[in-house]
């Protein structure tokens, strides 16, 4: 199969990320993905790994100019799937250090990885940013102020993002899941219906769809992929 498209992944090597990694690979993408020093064998086979700290710009350019680096493969699909969540208490117990540090880790990789790979994918003639929320910034719960208020964040960047560049060809959409099946969720509710939460493998294929020419129309969307949870 010839490979005439390249899609940059980050996150590649969590649950979700690695069945992001595995759907593209298998549709045929180059898929390129930044990982911490040392996980790179972490990763799908097949998956281009660039050693890279998604919280530094320099690094994060850096690894979006290995993404769009190889001409027969431009870069055309950008999936932000870095984050974390804490808990953090009432919102008046809350440090402010700690709602920051929430802001930060949900954010900044996403906005750096855009940034610097917008202008890749228009030299490239368009393509599609996949960016990942959360069912809690549309349905939040409590204890989790600052988790909530990034994700919220995050589907505001993705439309602007979309207004921005709809007439360079490029879209931007938003994935908002609710709990994923992955065994670090497992281990934290081991009582929990597992059978109700959504397989990170379905919400790949969500986000493929999303980066590919079937969904050409679509941008600004933000997608539920909740399963039954």
């Amino acid at each position: 199969m010839t490979v005439t498209r390249t899609a940059l992944v980050t996150g590649g090597t969590g649950g979700l990320g690695a069945a992001t990694v595995s759907a593209f690979l298998a549709a045929g993408w180059r898929v390129v993905a930044p990982v911490r020093p040392g996980t790179a064998g972490r990763l799908p086979q097949g998956a281009v790994p660039v050693e890279a700290d998604l919280m530094d710009e320099a690094q994060v350019r850096a690894a979006a100019a290995t993404a769009a680096g190889q001409p027969g493969a431009p870069l055309r699909a950008v999936v932000n799937l870095v984050g974390g969540y804490a808990g953090s208490g009432p919102v008046a117990d809350t440090p402010v250090a700690d709602f920051e540090r929430m802001l930060a880790v949900n954010l900044r990789p996403t906005y750096l990885t855009t940034a610097a790979t917008l202008p890749h994918l228009v030299a490239a003639g368009g393509g599609s940013v996949v960016c990942v929320s959360s069912r809690a910034a549309v349905s939040p719960f409590p204890g989790a102020a600052g988790y909530i208020t990034a994700k919220a964040a995050v589907l505001a960047f993705a439309g602007a993002v979309a207004v921005e560049y709809r007439r360079q060809n490029v879209r931007c959409n938003t994935v908002l899941p609710s709990i994923i099946d992955t065994p670090a969720n497992r281990s934290g509710q081991p009582d929990a219906d597992h059978s109700r939460w959504v397989a990170p493998a379905a919400i790949a294929e969500t986000i493929l769809f999303l980066a590919s020419d079937a969904s050409a129309p679509t941008s600004g969307a933000q997608i539920p992929v909740y399963g039954q949870a």
